[in-house]
């Protein structure tokens, strides 16, 4: 991954702390919202790697969950890759229900987390950006299969 997609590298490189980066990457006017929903999850992943990172330093459970939500977390953007490649609406259905399944055990696992104090306040954003994101992919698969059933073209 690119260092300009994931600027924690070039933070470090800087000297900036992490805290420090995820705070200000943490606010609205920072860093706005893709409207291409691939690139969207693309941001995602990364805070979601940066998250895992921040939970690995905080002791064996917060390891042991880091690991879980890395998992998760990254997989909701391959599959909806995979879903965008699909070779029918069936198949397009099929993986965005595994995308629409990974984003919400994301969003458990963040929650989880944050109300367990092992993550801080600083990380309320991606818990938010997580709830945004299965409301998303859970439009995107009721409208999809709403037109499978109805027998609509795309």
């Amino acid at each position: 991954m690119r260092n300009a997609q994931c600027p924690m590298r070039n933070a470090q490189r800087a000297g900036v702390t992490a805290a420090a980066l995820l705070s200000v990457m943490a606010s609205e006017e920072f860093r706005p919202k893709p409207f291409n929903l691939q690139a969207r999850l693309l941001l995602f992943a990364c805070d979601i790697v940066r998250a895992a990172q921040f939970l690995h330093r905080h002791g064996a459970i917060a390891r042991s969950l880091s690991y879980q939500l890395l998992d998760a977390g990254t997989s909701v953007g391959s599959n909806a890759e995979e879903a965008d490649g699909a070779s029918s609406r069936r198949d397009f259905i099929a993986k965005m229900r595994i995308a629409l399944k990974e984003a919400k055990e994301t969003r458990f696992r963040l929650t989880v987390c944050r109300r367990c104090d092992l993550l801080d306040q600083s990380f309320d954003g991606l818990v938010k950006e997580s709830d945004e994101l299965v409301r998303i992919i859970g439009a995107i698969v009721h409208k999809a299969i709403r037109r499978q059933k109805g027998g609509e073209s795309t």
